[in-house]
């Protein structure tokens, strides 16, 4: 399966401006033949608690609609971050968008303490089927809980896909925890990060990939927004600019 990671500075609360930088980079991956693309966490809006509960959307509105349209003109499955609603509150989702298929999101489960006050936690693991693959979708800090990683791999995800929004210290502890969960459960593990500021951190970039035996094929810096396009069958793996 070829897949591509977009490491992306969102604008802060600007929907508009970062849905119109997903399409540019929905587009760019399309044309390096990717079957699937996908971003950091709360890409839409950018990772800003304060600002969740105002910015919440439906993955259902009509704003939405050009990620749909595109997955199915360009037969590309799209997997996006935004604060979505609930009843019980606001949840940090990846909203998925696949060529004539129903949308389908996944919502974090595990929260960060520093989260509680303004998410709620999401219930169940979304299994993507997508070219004979099964990706397991992560959200940042439960992806680096053990017992996430199990239950993927129990329910039988080949690719494990954390969609994060991390500092230069949050990234230092992916990078001894991914390889070792990718190694333990014989699946590839891959990382997209945001670069910038967002809250009250700098978003540390570094989007990597690791394969099933842990070894790392491929890493952006952390500072410069690209994508990685990682072809699983051949283990191909570049890396590129807008």
């Amino acid at each position: 399966m070829k897949i591509c990671l977009a490491q992306i500075k969102p604008q802060k609360g600007n929907i508009a401006a970062n849905i119109a930088q997903h399409l540019h980079a929905t587009r760019l991956a399309a044309e390096k033949s990717a079957e699937a693309i996908f971003f950091p966490e709360l890409s839409l809006t950018g990772y800003e608690p304060d600002l969740a509960k105002d910015l919440a959307l439906n993955i259902f509105e009509a704003s939405l609609d050009v990620f749909q349209q595109l997955a199915d003109n360009q037969q590309i499955t799209i997997g996006l971050g935004a604060p979505t609603h609930a009843q019980e509150g606001v949840l940090i989702s990846m909203l998925i968008f696949s060529p004539h298929q129903t949308r389908q999101i996944y919502s974090k489960q595990n929260l960060h303490a520093d989260e509680l006050p303004y998410f709620v936690e999401g219930k169940g693991q979304l299994i993507l089927h997508s070219e004979n693959q099964k990706i397991a979708p992560a959200i940042c800090y439960e992806s680096l809980l053990s017992h996430h990683a199990e239950k993927a791999h129990h329910l039988g995800a080949g690719i494990y896909l954390a969609s994060v929004a991390k500092s230069a210290n949050g990234i230092k502890k992916a990078q001894q925890h991914y390889p070792a969960v990718a190694q333990k459960f014989g699946m590839w593990v891959m990382m997209v990060n945001s670069v910038g500021f967002c809250d009250n951190f700098y978003s540390a970039g570094t989007t990597s990939v690791w394969n099933p035996a842990g070894e790392l094929l491929g890493q952006l810096n952390a500072e410069d927004e690209g994508m990685i396009w990682i072809d699983t069958e051949t283990e191909s793996v570049l890396g590129f600019g807008w």
